[in-house]
């Protein structure tokens, strides 16, 4: 029998403030993500711009914060300038990082109208490969200038009179990746100048933008973190954000790999925030920087043949690689690919909660996160029809519950070791020692009294007998446990059977002097709900 799992919170302990847009999503047009969930003119329900409305419905009920577009590798080879005005007189280009046609039917503006229309804010990434400076200036000054200049009027002529007063703006994707085109892996301070002259520029057009720059776009990097140390030298002081993004990879069928993949996030933010602090430290500046992880998911896929012994080679023959058999590829949105990925609606809803509590152990620096298949986690789609995945209730009950404060989770319970390895040429993951089968989070809204706990376990076979101590709290009240959890894991949500898997409110927890007790199915998914006077009981 499995030892009992004990999980301690105090309302001194404090993590740092959550912020709301850690529940974020990512948008690229790669298959049918923008051409066929997004924009489909002869689905039934498109509307007057070709916009699926049954989309838009889903993700606007499920309450999406924002969205990072529109992209990606995209848009190192993408003008926006091409992509604004009449349909009839844009231009259409090779998109070279994902052999594909850029047809513009969705362009600059589109994109913006339909974060509008769903009521989420739009993260914007600028073209820093084959665009520069003066794209970036103009780009600002068409979205988020009032009027009375050559871009701006140009805006309101084009049919959006005001501005769409973007907030945030990334400067470029993944710039230090030789898969980037214009690429600046080989000379991170240019990057670093560039980041600095283009985020003052900006700026200067708009007061009251953010922006973020790229890190190393994995810990897998020959240069991480150096990388970044030598970017932030030129830009510290101009920046907002580091950006950074990370796919984690195991073995099919290795939970322990899969779900224990949230250590190998945490290494990733603990290294990055040491590295933005010395980089503060260095400077002399009393400016403490953030993170937006806004790419981030994890993925079984099988091992690959490894070629040892070539070190950074490795990397650069991944990605200088040309097939004279590749064929780019248009995508009608009429004929939407569904892409089905290996395994049930659990297995891709306990990984995500697994990345996303390790986001809240680090809520004080990680203030954005976007999943980059976070939309489809909100709501699923095919040609024809939406519907919610097990992925939807992990990801909307942590919108709903993880707010406030994140507090620190003593875990004390069994532990399980990952044995290092290498899925390909380019993903090596070490050893690690005492993994928690049993992860959890804390969220306190101190003026409103709620206290919510998120738990997680990991292991495919036991049944945790759990205890929570929230003795601290003042005057705490215990309201429900919500568990999700599927008898057959291999067991999937669609639209013909929507609701095989879904959240359901436990009934046996008892809660006694401080203390609940509980049960945690094997991979399950588990929120539990108080009341707690706004102070402690020992102060």
């Amino acid at each position: 029998m499995a030892r009992k799992t004990k999980i301690t919170v105090h309302p001194l302990f404090t993590v740092g403030e959550i912020s709301p847009r850690l529940f974020s999503a990512f948008l690229e047009p790669i298959g049918a993500m923008v051409n066929g969930s997004m924009y489909n003119p002869k689905h039934p329900s498109a509307d007057e711009q070709g916009f699926r409305q049954d989309w838009m419905q889903g993700l606007k009920e499920a309450g999406l914060i924002a969205v990072r577009l529109p992209g990606g590798n995209y848009v190192s080879c993408w003008n926006w300038k091409d992509s604004i005005g009449p349909r009839e007189g844009r231009k259409a280009h090779l998109d070279m990082a994902w052999h594909q046609y850029i047809t513009n039917e969705v362009g600059h503006d589109e994109y913006l109208q339909w974060a509008e229309k769903i009521g989420a804010e739009p993260l914007y990434t600028v073209n820093l490969g084959t665009g520069g400076l003066q794209d970036a200036i103009d780009l600002v000054e068409y979205t988020n200038h009032e009027g009375g200049t050559w871009w701006s009027d140009l805006r309101r002529k084009n049919g959006h009179e005001k501005p769409y007063r973007v907030k945030t703006w990334y400067l470029g994707n993944e710039m230090d990746g030789p898969w980037q085109l214009g690429s600046w892996e080989k000379d991170p301070k240019g990057y670093g100048v560039l980041c600095n002259e283009t985020s003052k520029a900006m700026k200067w057009v708009d007061e009251t933008i953010e922006t973020a720059v790229c890190g190393s776009s994995a810990p897998f990097m020959a240069h991480y973190p150096q990388w970044e140390e030598e970017v932030f030298s030129q830009c510290y002081e101009t920046v907002d954000y580091l950006s950074l993004h990370h796919y984690h990879i195991a073995p099919p069928g290795d939970f322990k790999a899969l779900l224990g993949g949230s250590v190998f996030y945490e290494d990733f933010i603990r290294t990055e925030i040491a590295m933005c602090d010395l980089v503060q430290t260095k400077m002399r500046s009393p400016k403490k920087m953030m993170i937006s992880f806004d790419e981030y998911g994890t993925m079984a896929i099988p091992n690959a043949r490894l070629h040892p012994g070539y070190g950074p080679h490795n990397m650069a023959a991944t990605h200088y690689r040309f097939d004279p058999e590749r064929k780019y590829v248009r995508h009608d949105p009429d004929r939407m690919e569904e892409r089905v990925f290996p395994g049930g609606d659990m297995l891709h809803a306990l990984t995500l909660a697994s990345t996303q509590l390790a986001f809240l152990h680090h809520a004080d620096r990680v203030k954005i996160g976007c999943m980059t298949s976070g939309l489809n986690a909100l709501c699923s789609s095919n040609h024809d029809h939406v519907w919610k995945s097990a992925s939807h209730y992990v990801l909307t009950q942590l919108m709903q519950y993880a707010k406030g404060m994140s507090l620190e989770t003593a875990v004390e319970g069994e532990t399980f070791d990952i044995p290092g390895y290498a899925i390909n040429d380019t993903s090596e993951y070490p050893d690690k020692e005492g993994v928690n089968w049993v992860d959890a989070a804390c969220a306190w809204e101190r003026k409103e009294g709620a206290l919510h706990l998120f738990v997680l376990n990991k292991n495919p076979q036991e049944d945790y007998p759990l205890e929570i101590n929230v003795s601290a709290f003042r005057d705490c009240t215990f309201l429900k446990h919500l568990a999700l959890y599927s008898e057959d894991f291999d067991a999937r949500n669609s639209y013909e059977t929507p609701d095989r898997i879904q959240p359901r409110q436990e009934t046996s927890a008892v809660f006694r002097d401080g203390y609940l007790t509980a049960r945690l199915k094997p991979l399950s998914w588990n929120v539990f709900c108080f009341r707690a006077d706004a102070d402690p009981a020992h102060s």
